[in-house]
């Protein structure tokens, strides 16, 4: 691997993105969403024809009076000023919970109440409280899973993928992706560390890290991230920024990074050379760089790729899907992001899908360019995975000209 760029951005070369219909959303979520998430599952589940003794009916209340008025507080203890762990921990716990129960208190107030009248089964009261029995082992369930999966070390992905301008002395050549790892309130250390073991198990050529490390600073969760000093790869490792370091003091993550042995590919380029051929791996900043104020941060293509040859296969790496537009007019052969976490808690991926152009998976984009975006390998926020499992991703760059292609 060898380094031949190391340009930095001009001032003014690069437009901000536009603001999506998400982001516009997004400015009225953290007063609306308290309100929708316990209010709506409060009603359903004890006010629409159950007649539950009054004490249980208390009860019930008071836990959706607390859901309604905690959340937002420990939210605002955990994640503002005061950057409260604990109570991080607590207001990001209840906001997963809260989803869940929200989600299916709709989907089961609606479809099985309608489905028991259908089915004539029992009295309207009978109906109501099976509805409210379903709504509460469903979410527990589910909970009790979505923790799980999201604590647990995710699986290995495997995706064979053929580059057309990939030369025959590259075919083969692995590289391993994790992204949002997003350490934070959470301690896990040992997780970090189980997941680096994963991926030196893969023996990859090349391993990227398309950020979102942490919420918090590097300084702050250093333990988190240090066992990412161990990974090995054949060739190289490269990192690229996420817009959550932009939330926690960017360039102490690049430093620590850099630190660690890991290349930060801020809007550069490293030239991975094998069999007589060779592969331009290039990496942006997040595209929320540029109105984070620190000077020399932005999304910066023409940078990244300055001084490459055009004729050479390109891997870029972009944390936000969405920058894929600007990848596809520049002709790379293949982006990789993250960011999207595949939705994390289902049906949430309809929301994500607003403002990014894919999922997760493969996808194309152009003539040439192709997507691959990553679940991520960590969680934000709520301790839960539900119906989004977390990846580790072995990609197979495949050249359509080797002998085993023929």
């Amino acid at each position: 691997m060898t380094e031949t760029s190391d340009t930095r951005p001009a001032e003014g070369e690069a437009q901000a993105p536009r603001q999506s219909r998400l982001h516009r959303l997004m400015r009225y979520l953290p007063l609306i969403a308290p309100v929708l998430l316990w209010t709506v599952p409060c009603w359903v589940l004890l006010y629409t024809g159950q007649h539950w003794p009054l004490p249980g009916t208390l009860v019930g209340t008071a836990l959706c009076v607390l859901g309604l008025v905690g959340m937002p507080l420990a939210m605002v203890r955990g994640h503002g000023r005061h950057q409260q762990d604990r109570a991080a921990i607590v207001g990001d716990t209840l906001l997963g919970a809260g989803w869940v129960l929200f989600t299916w208190s709709v989907l089961l107030g609606v479809l099985l109440r309608l489905a028991l009248t259908l089915a004539g089964v029992g009295e309207s009261q009978d109906r109501a409280r099976i509805v409210t029995w379903a709504v509460l082992g469903t979410t527990a369930v589910l909970l009790a899973w979505g923790y799980a999966e999201a604590r647990r070390v995710p699986r290995v992905r495997r995706v064979e993928v053929q580059l057309p301008r990939l030369g025959a002395g590259l075919d083969g050549t692995r590289v391993a992706l994790i992204t949002d790892t997003h350490y934070g309130p959470l301690d896990r250390a040992r997780w970090s560390a189980r997941v680096c073991e994963t991926v030196n198990a893969l023996e990859a050529d090349l391993v990227c890290h398309t950020g979102d490390i942490a919420d918090g600073t590097a300084e702050r969760r250093r333990a988190q991230a240090a066992p990412l000093g161990t990974v090995q790869a054949t060739r190289a490792r490269v990192y690229v920024t996420g817009n959550h370091e932009y939330y926690s003091e960017a360039q102490g993550w690049v430093d620590l990074m850099d630190e660690l042995g890991w290349e930060p590919l801020r809007n550069r380029h490293l030239l991975l050379e094998r069999g007589g051929d060779t592969l331009v791996v290039a990496g942006v900043d997040d595209v929320t760089a540029e109105s984070s104020g620190l000077a020399g941060h932005r999304a910066h293509l023409a940078g990244a790729l300055n001084g490459a040859d055009p004729d050479l296969p390109v891997l870029l790496l972009a944390h936000q899907p969405k920058f894929v537009d600007r990848a596809a007019a520049a002709g790379i052969d293949l982006q990789l992001s993250g960011h999207t976490h595949g939705g994390q808690i289902w049906p949430f991926h309809h929301l994500v899908r607003l403002d990014q152009p894919a999922l997760a998976g493969l996808s194309r984009h152009g003539a040439r360019t192709l997507l691959y975006t990553s679940r991520g390998t960590g969680f934000w926020g709520p301790p839960f995975r539900v119906f989004a499992p977390g990846e580790i991703t072995l990609l197979v760059l495949r050249s359509p000209h080797s002998p085993s292609s023929s």
